[in-house]
């Protein structure tokens, strides 16, 4: 529900951002979140917890496309990327410290309360300060509040620059001021017929919403959501192993938005995103290996262990000894069933029982590893590795990057409905693939799971290399003009002073 929640958020923050301004529409996201988590926290019924959790959606969704919009609006060009990537450390930081928390709160008495409830800090806290800050400068002159805009750039750029940039951004307004006839207010609906019916808004519009769409289709929330799932699939039994080993790939993540920062400005966002999916590629192919291999090489189901089990526990009610199971078999099996693995050596004939407390029980007793969601194995950590690799890929390039395209390559007055849009195409995306996971696992198996993950990550790969533009050092002015140019080519590099033929780059970077 929370997922739902933020793609009506997304949506309905887009029309806000461009009504009211980007700082009204923060603090009411701010707001929307304090009051989710509050609800959760003293809620008396799982219904009432569904409604927190709405609310927390819509502010999420809403502050998901405003913050990296706000931030690029009131960034200088030549930083932009790196202060827009501090969005994607805050947020991946965030969650290692969600991690942290909920393991402090494990020992606590309320413990799901305070988990949920303390959620609303960090949005009390951002609440507070954001009304210590300006709104858009760039938002404000859209709205005549010319003299305003004007103060705030000042205090943003070098005396140096300040007059320049003033002089685009009034220069850009006036354009589309010509364009439009006015600055007039209108609906959602004539604002979103407006906006389709330009050729460098359908052009922006493309690049935004196919790199929101390729960063959930690779697949990185599955591993967030179900990173201890995973773990086990990869043949850890422990539940706190698996929490443990949770708790790394999330901390990695952190660590490649920092990365980010770094490198985003220097790199560009096109040459970053294009590395970064071919890491991804290969790691997901190299995960899909691994599942294949450990399932491959699953110990058998014997019958003699199982019948050991016999008198104390219930057996797999689909185990026969006329047939040949191993351990996948016996995790397959329409019954819940797990693997009750061999006392001495994990990989030697073991017991396929029924899930239950006793059998855990039993077989714990026994000194063995009682296994639910994948198997004993000798490539474990080899997964873990090429997993963590994988987030290693993804963070810097796909983590961050399609929110800073999506911040600066739309006009600045259909700026807050086009990136309302591609955020909902994101929150839409994570819908997908986080609801069908578990599902293909079952269906297709683990490793063919990951495969059809490298498959897709392929496809975006090629599909960004053909429609997302680099915007690296460019102002938002230029951009536009970069993107009405009717040698228009997303593979080519524009640079402002050059005639209309440009210049290739590929993935090159100057």
């Amino acid at each position: 529900m929370a997922v739902a929640g933020a793609i009506v958020g997304a949506g309905f923050g887009g029309w806000m951002n461009d009504k009211f301004g980007r700082k009204p529409s923060i603090l009411i996201a701010d707001a929307l979140f304090l009051a989710g988590a509050l609800i959760m926290a003293i809620a008396p019924t799982p219904v009432v917890i569904i409604v927190g959790r709405i609310f927390v959606g819509l502010g999420v969704g809403m502050a998901s496309m405003t913050a990296p919009l706000y931030i690029s609006e009131a960034s200088p060009a030549r930083i932009r990327g790196a202060l827009v990537s501090t969005n994607g450390l805050l947020i991946t930081g965030g969650q290692f410290m969600a991690y942290l928390i909920n393991l402090a709160f494990t020992r606590v008495t309320g413990t799901w309360r305070w988990m949920l409830g303390i959620a609303g800090v960090p949005a009390l806290i951002q609440f507070v300060l954001m009304w210590m800050l300006p709104e858009s400068p760039r938002w404000l002159y859209r709205q005549n509040r010319k003299e305003e805009a004007s103060a705030i750039l000042r205090k943003i750029y070098p005396a140096t620059e300040v007059e320049q940039e003033i002089d685009a951004l009034r220069r850009s307004v006036e354009d589309e001021i010509q364009l439009e006839g006015s600055i007039g207010e209108q609906s959602l609906l004539g604002k979103l017929r407006k906006a389709l019916s330009s050729k460098v808004v359908r052009r922006g519009l493309m690049a935004g919403i196919i790199a929101q769409v390729a960063q959930q289709f690779v697949g990185i929330n599955t591993v967030m959501y179900y990173s201890p799932t995973i773990v086990q699939l990869a043949g850890f039994a422990s539940n706190n192993t698996a929490m443990a080993l949770s708790l790394i790939t999330s901390g990695l993540n952190a660590v490649g938005s920092i990365v980010s920062m770094f490198f985003v400005d220097r790199t560009g966002r096109r040459r970053l995103m294009l590395i970064s999916l071919v890491g991804i590629v290969l790691w997901l192919g190299v995960l899909g290996g691994t599942f294949l291999g450990a399932a491959n090489h699953a110990p058998p189901v014997s019958q003699l262990e199982t019948q050991q089990f016999a008198n104390q526990t219930q057996t797999c009610p689909e185990f026969s000894p006329s047939v040949s199971w191993n351990c996948m078999n016996c995790l397959k099996a329409e019954s819940t069933c797990g693997f009750c693995a061999h006392d001495g050596n994990k990989l030697l004939p073991g017991a396929c029982l029924a899930v239950s407390e006793a059998s855990r029980r039993t077989c714990h007793a026994d000194h063995r590893e009682f296994y639910t969601e994948g198997c004993p194995n000798n490539f474990g950590w080899l997964a873990l590795i090429a997993l963590g690799a994988y987030i290693v890929s993804y963070s810097p390039g796909m983590g961050t990057v399609p929110w800073i395209v999506n911040s600066e390559i739309y006009p600045l007055r259909f700026r807050g409905v086009c990136g309302g849009i591609a955020a909902v195409a994101n929150w839409v995306s994570n819908l997908i693939v986080t609801q069908t996971f578990l599902s293909l696992t079952k269906a297709l198996g683990t490793s063919a799971t990951f495969f059809l993950f490298c498959a897709i990550s392929f496809l975006a790969l090629v599909v960004v290399f053909f429609t997302v533009p680099e915007t690296k050092g460019l102002q938002f002015e230029e951009v536009e003009k970069m993107l009405e140019r009717k040698d228009y080519k997303p593979w080519k590099r524009y640079y402002p002073d050059d005639p209309p033929k440009g210049r290739e780059i590929g993935l090159a970077v100057a």
